[in-house]
């Protein structure tokens, strides 16, 4: 093990160290342990693990060192006592809600998400005899009045995506608290930096490790994140059962990202504050809606719960989706993906990928326009951004 004492350490340092487990041979690097299954020295050895008397790995379905070792580095830095690490964001969103609901339940969920979030919530839970509740999530008083007795789960994301709303975590918590409920809060785009949901009262974090924690667009990514008696008690089974654990090659990936996750957030922050602040000024922009400008319509909030901004911008053309394609296609070096948090900039139309499958009413209800875009900020030159930018403006206007 690892001989620095994590607990006195700052975040940018328990990100290249906290939880590292070294093999006798002492590399330097993680070890990655491509494995399914385990052997044990004795039959009695292998009772013994399987009772638990002997902690210790059976099958990598269930845990596996180097996945280990992720997690561990994961809880160290969002405060969390246990996490267990998934194949992708999605089936740790899944895992968390549907570990813990049964027919009869009620969920209650802020209706600005990610398109495969609202399917689980509006389309999955219901053929399992759960039910449901949308609500505009920035009111609080839609909180309050959407409590139910039977409400077992409150999901939001914040920001939200795409267009960066932000929730009061500290107050929902307080909501559902008073139900007996749980509040999962994805927290992809303020990533453990900028934002920790534990410390304001939620009850369970995911991410999309794909985003930031790998950061680099090479693999898929999740985890969940809680108090050790939810994750040991409630999680565990489904995680055992239903099989969604992160691949130990994933995880050693994620390892290495987690390494420069402090260094190339950072920086992606700083140049999205400067992009921002460019787009504000064309006359081309309907909007723009970045955390870390007062305009943002939350800046109260955010100033309260968030200690920096965010990598994403959401900015509206004039125009349209005409405009919007138009700018699209003019770029240069931002690519059109419906991925973010990559160390190159990516461009995104919501309306016609990431949240296509709504309604064009429920688009509306969430300012999801034709002119929206979503844009995630790498880690080239901040001035090489704004002049392709202002290139595709122009082409836009054209």
């Amino acid at each position: 093990m690892t001989k620095i004492h994590i607990r006195t350490l700052r975040p940018a340092t328990q990100l290249v160290h906290s939880g590292t487990t070294r093999t006798p041979y002492g590399e330097t690097s993680e070890a990655l342990f491509l494995t399914q299954g385990f052997v044990y020295d004795s039959a009695e050895a292998c009772e013994a693990r399987f009772t638990g008397e002997d902690p210790g790995f059976i099958y990598s379905r269930y845990a596996n060192p180097t996945t280990d070792m992720f997690e561990k580095r994961m809880c160290a830095i969002e405060g969390a006592e246990e996490a267990r690490a998934t194949a992708s964001g999605m089936a740790a969103v899944a895992a968390a809600i549907l570990c813990q609901v049964r027919a009869g339940d009620h969920v209650l969920a802020a209706k600005a998400m990610f398109g495969s979030c609202r399917y689980i919530i509006e389309t999955l839970l219901p053929k399992y005899g759960v039910e449901f509740t949308l609500i505009d999530g920035v009111n609080i008083e839609n909180w309050e009045n959407a409590i139910r007795p039977n409400t077992k789960v409150l999901f939001l994301e914040s920001p939200t995506n795409p267009t960066l709303e932000v929730m009061d975590i500290a107050r929902i918590a307080g909501i559902a608290n008073s139900v007996g409920a749980k509040l999962i809060v994805d927290n992809v785009f303020a990533t453990p930096l900028y934002q920790r949901p534990l410390a304001l009262g939620a009850h369970i974090v995911v991410y999309s490790a794909t985003k930031h924690i790998d950061g680099q667009g090479r693999c898929l990514g999740g985890v969940v994140l809680s108090d050790r008696e939810w994750i040991t008690e409630v999680l565990q089974d489904y995680f055992r059962h239903t099989g969604p654990g992160l691949s130990p090659f994933n995880a050693w990936t994620m390892l290495k990202g987690l390494e420069t996750l402090a260094v190339r957030v950072e920086a992606q922050t700083r140049s999205a504050a400067k992009i921002a602040d460019f787009l504000a000024e064309q006359n081309a922009i309907a909007r723009v809606i970045y955390p870390g400008r007062k305009d943002h319509p939350q800046a109260d909030i955010i100033a309260k719960q968030m200690s920096g901004g965010s990598t994403m911008i959401a900015l509206e053309l004039k125009g349209g989706k005409k405009a919007a394609f138009a700018f699209e296609n003019a770029l240069e070096v931002i690519s059109i993906s419906n991925n973010l948090g990559d160390a190159k900039s990516l461009i995104t139309h919501p309306a016609t990928s990431t949240h296509k499958n709504l309604s064009d009413e429920a688009k509306a209800e969430l300012g999801i326009t034709d002119g929206l875009l979503r844009l995630s900020i790498g880690l080239e030159d901040a001035d090489d951004l704004i002049d392709d930018i202002g290139f595709a403006l122009k082409a836009a206007q054209g």
